[in-house]
């Protein structure tokens, strides 16, 4: 019987089976594919780390169907946090409140959890129809490039048990994080939603200073190297002025329309928006890995806050 599997009545019927057995089932967004498990079950959420071999400091983000269950899931609910859901929710935006105190950390080494709800049909059905509240990480190993097709997944966890496939994700980067519980919202992890459409609604946001692998963290994403191809990846200022000869072969280029293009024989010329330049990203990147590229040398984007997200991933990627 295959893994991967549409998400139609019976595909998602034997998902919520193996979600309730306390096990994982790996499943469509609008931002990556998600490892789903039962986010207050011990045994679920272990097998979600020892899958992805992901370091246990590194905590998950719950997903719910509703801005109810969300509140339930929250010692603290404020006012921003309304206002926030109701402009953004279902989307890319997970915020990070007080948790209530009879539930788990789900990773997080303190009394924090980090929730969103998903713009995604098929992720939606199967957190309504499970009836749980689904912890879920990127459904790939731990730093390596984040799945936006169902391959992806089976290609970096191939032991997984299920993946519904609801074909290539639409914002193809994760979510943007906001903290809070913070006297000034902070932001955590920059992601699909830009800063500038959230000051609309809640003003100032703050900037985390960098965190150190292994120290207590809120929120993942935040880890020094992060969405890693297996090819060497240096990010430059011009990739005209690079010297492939230091570098693994063959070398490949991964830059933006508009830019003047080195002749190497594997190129991505990705979209100038950046939107549409970070849904392709971690596409690119599987499809520079499956050329058999040695080297990414990755054109750097333009130092606006428009690019923030894409910058962080490449600079992760890179590290």
């Amino acid at each position: 019987m295959s893994k991967v599997v549409l998400p139609d009545a019976d595909g998602l019927r034997r998902a919520v089976e193996i979600l309730r057995a306390d096990s994982v089932v790996a499943f469509p967004t609008e931002t990556v594919y998600g490892l789903g498990a039962n986010a207050f079950s011990e045994r679920a959420v272990g097998e979600v780390y020892r899958l992805k071999s992901r370091p246990s400091w590194n905590p998950l983000i719950v997903h719910v169907a509703s801005v109810a269950a969300a509140r339930e899931l929250a010692a603290e609910w404020p006012e921003v946090a309304d206002r926030l859901a109701a402009a953004f929710w279902p989307g890319p935006l997970t915020l990070v409140v007080r948790r209530a105190p009879e539930l788990a950390g789900v990773g997080a080494d303190n009394d924090t959890i980090a929730i969103r709800i998903p713009a995604h049909r098929v992720a939606l059905r199967l957190l309504e129809e499970s009836g749980l509240p689904l912890a879920a990480p990127s459904a790939n190993r731990s730093e390596s490039i984040s799945p936006t097709t169902a391959e992806h997944v089976v290609r970096s966890l191939p032991d997984v048990p299920l993946v519904l496939d609801g074909g290539p994700c639409s914002w193809g980067i994760e979510s943007t994080v906001l903290d809070l519980t913070t006297p000034v919202p902070t932001l955590l992890r920059p992601g699909a939603l830009p800063l500038r459409v959230l000051r609309d609604v809640t003003g100032a946001i703050a900037l985390r200073d960098e965190v150190v692998d292994g120290a207590a963290r809120s929120s993942p994403g935040m880890s020094r190297r992060h969405y890693a191809p297996r090819a060497r990846t240096v990010l430059m200022r011009d990739v005209r002025e690079a010297d492939p000869s230091g570098f693994p072969a063959p070398a490949a280029v991964l830059t933006y329309e508009g830019r003047a293009v080195p002749s190497y024989d594997i190129v991505e010329v990705l979209s100038a928006d950046p939107r549409e330049y970070a849904a392709d990203l971690y596409a690119a990147l599987h499809r520079l890995d499956d050329a058999g590229a040695g080297t990414i040398l990755v054109q750097e984007p333009p130092h606006t806050e428009d690019w923030l997200a894409v910058r962080n991933r490449l600079s992760r990627a890179a590290a």
